[in-house]
């Protein structure tokens, strides 16, 4: 139930805090005695770690939904979807309803964002995601609910219930990723898109000394205690760690804004290797398949593909025209040996407007041979992230682009289009960012304030379901009956899957 104000307080904080005093954290794998996050020395203080053990899922519902959480979008593929057997509890596999206000819930009633009157509809509604409230979607691992956001905190939230497990601020930053969870951790990354006066001076005169996120916060890689999110360890970056990491055997690969690919430990934090590419990573998030690791960088518009063992550069690759932060705010989806990017590109002025298209490219994983580009149009330059993260599913790409805020399915091997659904009242900031989720014969999308099912052989709308807020870079996430979403309204919400699509057999 939505009781909040126009500026809710922090209610958590109002709660009584259990807070774990004389924790450590790991700086690039050395262990140092530091404090706890969210000043445990104030159990009252509203940025204090709570946990909440009574809201934990039982053990019945502790078999809920994936075991691990490894990449951004739930995998190489991007498609967050996890059907559960017909032993899962009834209200896994029914679905349930439920929203979580997190610390700075904005009502999602209220269509317009905050500072609206300041900025605009078209310029506030992209800052509200950015700085504000969840900029991508949530995982689900084990019965638990994960969720990053930009308020600064990260929240696990009982799949079932809607109620929160814990609640933990590591640092003063925005938390803008997806968590990944693997064993007894959940694991963070930190920066905003901040770009200092400092850098700019620094990218006038030398673009490789610069990056998002240089000497503005504390940014990196957080470790957190799965159960209870208290603080492991932390990993260092120079520039931001927007993007999600991911996960592979034991370690973990990240991208910064400063332009380094990096490996460490996921254990302890160790690095393992670093290579610096240059650019600038924003919001693209590195993919890992067969060995190797895919990464996107901005300003030098480059897909590389990386040896996970050693960091080497193996091949690179570009989209013609590519612009300002286009490559390197999309994630690489790959599958069946194909990596498939797209970017904005080729800034042209139309009528005394800004205009950009947007090019899906796909490339051979091994050699980085060009296998085909389609063009998906041109339109309006649109605020911030201004691509589509791509889906692969059986042998078919699904990406969207808030330029023309539409959506394509396209085939991954030859680029054929099969259909072209334009968004519904896509609004002044376009529409068509995150990547749709494919679940037992349909294509979920979250886009705007809705959630749409499409057929996904012909791109036909079956139905929509008002949610409310906004809906940033965010991809359903699909567990059983019930969809799992990041909202830009600071929330967390759990829609039933026939509330979005009737005829669902879930």
């Amino acid at each position: 139930m939505n009781r909040s104000p126009r500026l809710r307080p922090l209610v958590c904080a109002l709660l009584p805090a259990l807070c774990c005093l004389g924790s450590t954290a790991a700086v690039a794998g050395t262990r140092v005695p530091m404090l706890p996050p969210g000043n445990a020395l104030n159990p009252q203080s509203p940025f204090a770690t709570l946990y909440l053990p009574q809201n934990l899922p039982s053990a019945a519902d502790a078999s809920v939904g994936p075991s691990t959480w490894t990449h951004a979008y739930g995998s190489p593929q991007h498609n967050a979807a996890f059907p559960l057997p017909a032993s899962a509890p009834l209200w896994a596999r029914a679905g349930v309803r439920w929203n979580f206000p997190e610390a700075r819930a904005w009502p999602l009633s209220d269509d317009k964002p905050f500072g609206a009157g300041v900025y605009g509809i078209k310029e506030a509604l992209p800052v509200q995601t950015q700085f504000y409230g969840n900029a991508l979607g949530v995982s689900v691992v084990g019965g638990v609910v994960f969720a990053e956001s930009d308020d600064m905190f990260a929240y696990a939230i009982n799949a079932h219930t809607g109620k929160l497990i814990w609640r933990s601020s590591p640092v003063g930053n925005t938390l803008m990723g997806n968590p990944l969870v693997v064993g007894d951790k959940v694991y963070l990354s930190a920066g905003n898109v901040g770009f200092n006066f400092a850098n700019v001076m620094r990218f006038k005169n030398n673009p490789a000394s610069a990056g998002r996120g240089v000497n503005i916060s504390y940014n990196g890689i957080y470790a957190m205690d799965r159960k209870t999110g208290a603080l492991d360890w932390y990993f260092p970056t120079r520039g931001d760690a927007m993007p999600t990491p991911a996960y592979d055997g034991g370690r973990l690969f990240i991208t910064t804004g400063a332009g380094s690919a990096v490996c460490i430990d996921a254990t302890n934090g160790a690095l393992i290797w670093r290579d610096h590419l240059g650019g600038i990573a924003n919001m693209s998030s590195p993919a890992v398949a067969d060995g190797r690791v895919y990464v996107a960088m901005s300003v030098k518009p480059f897909l590389y593909a990386l040896d996970a063992r050693t960091g080497k550069v193996l091949w690179r690759g570009t989209i013609p025209g590519a612009a300002n932060t286009g490559m390197g705010d999309v994630s690489p989806a790959v599958s069946d040996g194909i990596v498939v990017q797209d970017a904005v590109a080729n800034p042209e002025d139309v009528g005394g407007k800004p205009t950009l298209e947007t090019l899906v490219r796909a490339f051979d994983a091994s050699t980085g041979k060009v296998l085909w580009t389609y063009d998906m149009g041109r339109g309006h330059k649109v605020p911030a992230f201004k691509g589509g993260v791509p889906m692969i599913h059986d042998g078919v790409v699904y990406v969207g682009s808030p330029v023309t805020s539409a959506y394509v399915a396209l085939n991954l091997k030859t680029g054929k289009p099969y259909w072209r659904w334009p968004v519904p009242n896509a609004g002044a900031a376009g529409a068509g960012r995150g990547a749709p989720t494919y679940y037992a014969g349909t294509l979920y999308v979250a886009t705007g304030p809705n959630l749409y099912a499409l057929n996904p052989k012909t791109g036909r709308e079956l139905h929509s379901v008002h949610v409310g807020g906004r809906f940033g870079i965010v991809n359903p996430t699909i567990v059983g009956g019930t969809i799992y979403l990041g909202n830009s309204w600071d929330w967390v919400n759990a829609v039933p899957l026939r509330e979005v699509n009737p005829a669902a057999h879930t």
